[in-house]
């Protein structure tokens, strides 16, 4: 589904990204890990659009997409959540996401015809009822996270991108943003995750990519991630290591 060929990134003296070969598979969960300051976001937002690469080439469904803007990759079907959570933050729960859904639409479909699906879609990431008419700037940040999730569906993806989706979430509720990837996965999006929580990389990615200074130094299962001695060496540590065994 997606193919990344020897795609690098610079900023200024910071060589962000080096020859990175990189694919995801249609209808996987990849997950993206590495030391922070790796490339990982970095990555996924060359993937986006939001930046541009200075060399390679960013192959979706076998169209390059390098060069377009994110608005027109969106279109294409590939979303991206950010690592801060965004939103508009005067416009309540329920109007950030018709704003994805109108977006996708691409049509005459007015709000009142859209409000029933962000209603569902608000559902069905968990937020409370009573908080779908409150602005987005009165809400706190795992009730944004949520929004910014169904705003990300809204737009009806192939290509789902996760920065770092769990950030601050308890462990219940990473458990339940665990099940609702696997739901998500299993309505048909492909999903590519970047998380530091290895329990959540072991436990819901098919396939494991390891970025360390730019450069891609480790693909396999999570099982073969964490049993790689450069991947322990660099990011996992012995004691991870240990505690696996």
């Amino acid at each position: 589904m997606l193919k990344c060929t020897e795609v690098s990134k610079r900023f200024g003296g910071l060589q962000a990204l080096k020859k990175v070969d990189f694919t995801v598979n249609k209808n996987e969960i990849a997950g993206l890990v590495g030391p922070n300051g790796s490339g990982k976001s970095t990555l996924l937002n060359l993937v986006s659009g939001v930046y541009k690469p200075d060399s390679g080439k960013i192959l979706f469904l076998n169209e390059e997409i390098s060069k377009l803007p994110p608005y027109a990759i969106c279109s294409k079907g590939i979303t991206k959540t950010s690592q801060t959570v965004q939103s508009f933050p005067d416009m309540t729960a329920t109007e950030n996401v018709l704003a994805g859904l109108l977006f996708a639409e691409k049509k005459n479909t007015g709000k009142t015809e859209a409000l029933p699906r962000a209603k569902e879609l608000l559902e069905f990431v968990g937020l409370s009822q009573e908080k779908f008419d409150l602005p987005a700037k009165n809400l706190n940040v795992v009730e944004l996270r949520r929004i910014q999730l169904a705003k990300a569906l809204a737009t009806a993806p192939k290509l789902l991108l996760l920065d770092e989706l769990l950030t601050g979430l308890t462990p219940r509720e990473s458990d339940e943003a665990i099940e609702l990837i696997r739901l998500i996965n299993k309505q048909g999006v492909t999903v590519l995750i970047v998380e530091h929580v290895m329990k959540v990389i072991m436990g819901l990615c098919d396939r494991v990519t390891v970025l360390h200074h730019g450069e891609k130094i480790f693909e396999g299962t999570p099982k073969e991630v964490v049993n790689d001695e450069r991947v322990v060496k660099v990011y996992l540590g012995k004691r991870f290591s240990l505690c696996e065994d």
